[in-house]
């Protein structure tokens, strides 16, 4: 990537990640839902990524999206996509992908909008474990990953997006959000550099 004079700075990650894993639901690779993404390989990378944060002793959140009744908790944005309606309540459709399912004793989030931060604990469990780090995967890289990744930095964290372990419905607006991600807000790596990077801040 290129960026003009005043976009190209980078940040330095810091010695204590972790790893925020996005909304990896069914209801985004169940073929009869109408959120399906169009390829699923990002899952696959996303997997190894919660593998080998834990090999190396860094901490693994989950986010998942569910509403209350009628999806008052929704507020404006369930109107504006109703889609979401597929998430109120205990959905199957809200179910973390088994491929990146919690262990035991690792956070689960529930959030009713874009960004992991917004309306959760995330940004006050990230502090007290003294984490600097925020390792992003999941999706969708245009929606619910920008606006993590965003809210990360602002909370005072380094963001990193792993390019190869996001996905979203149309490749262009996927290749455009992490162009724009990375002039802005955060660093985008591929998963072989967030695996060594893991490896190297091992406990």
């Amino acid at each position: 990537m290129t960026f003009a004079d005043g976009f190209d700075g980078t940040l330095a990650p810091g010695t204590s990640p972790a790893v925020v894993s996005v909304d990896l639901m069914r209801a985004y690779f169940d073929p009869q839902s109408p959120l399906c993404l169009p390829e699923k390989q990002f899952l696959d990378t996303a997997a190894q990524v919660l593998e080998s944060a834990r090999a190396n002793g860094v901490p693994v959140l989950h986010t998942r999206v569910s509403y209350g009744p009628d999806g008052a908790d929704g507020g404006v944005f369930i109107h504006k996509i109703p889609a979401l309606r597929l998430l109120i309540g205990d959905s199957e459709l809200g179910r973390i992908m088994p491929e990146v399912a919690p262990q035991d004793g690792e956070t689960v989030l529930v959030k009713q909008y874009a960004s992991a931060f917004f309306g959760t604990d995330l940004a006050s469990l990230l502090h007290t474990w003294g984490v600097d780090t925020v390792v992003i995967v999941g999706t969708s890289t245009s929606g619910c990953i920008r606006a993590s990744a965003v809210d990360a930095v602002q909370h005072g964290f380094i963001p990193i997006v792993v390019a190869d372990a996001v996905g979203d419905r149309d490749e262009t607006v996927h290749g455009g959000s992490l162009y724009d991600l990375q002039a802005k807000y955060a660093e985008i790596w591929q998963s072989p550099a967030v695996l060594e990077y893991f490896s190297a801040s091992g406990t």
